[in-house]
């Protein structure tokens, strides 16, 4: 079995902001992405943020279902969409519990928010990949 490197990145304002910009990173270095949303609400939200949120940017993206989502940077996948990983770098979780199927990836990444709920959320996947044997590392967002 390998391990899974779990990156969780606490304190951020916005959640999809911050997967924004980590989205943005992971294209720059030519690393493809997988967005795991809970919902089309959350969909569209992040969809609409990710056409708007960089002036001189631009993060190619579509849903894990389109055609072209084979050679797209960045995918959505919204459940019960399964996740095709066999040519995807790292997994971004923006869901409350742990995706199906993230021990397929090298990376997944975490992203908590200030509110009671989401830190609490983010502390039981926390404690589950660390009894399962994750790499887990925390990294605090300054200044987002």
């Amino acid at each position: 079995m390998s391990v899974t490197q779990i990156d969780f990145y606490t304190g951020a304002a916005d959640r999809l902001l911050i997967a924004c910009r980590l989205c943005a990173k992971a294209v720059q270095q030519g690393l493809r992405t997988v967005v795991h949303v809970p919902d089309e609400r959350v969909a569209g939200q992040f969809d609409k943020l990710l056409w708007a949120f960089s002036p001189t940017g631009f993060v190619p993206h579509c849903r894990m279902d389109n055609k072209l989502a084979k050679v797209t940077p960045v995918i959505m996948n919204i459940p019960p969409a399964l996740m095709e990983v066999d040519h995807f770098d790292i997994l971004l979780n923006l869901d409350a519990d742990m995706p199906p199927g993230f021990e397929q990836f090298s990376r997944v990444v975490e992203i908590v928010d200030e509110t009671a709920d989401g830190k609490q959320l983010a502390r039981k996947r926390y404690r589950r990949y660390q009894e399962q044997g994750h790499d887990v590392r925390h990294h605090r967002i300054d200044g987002n």
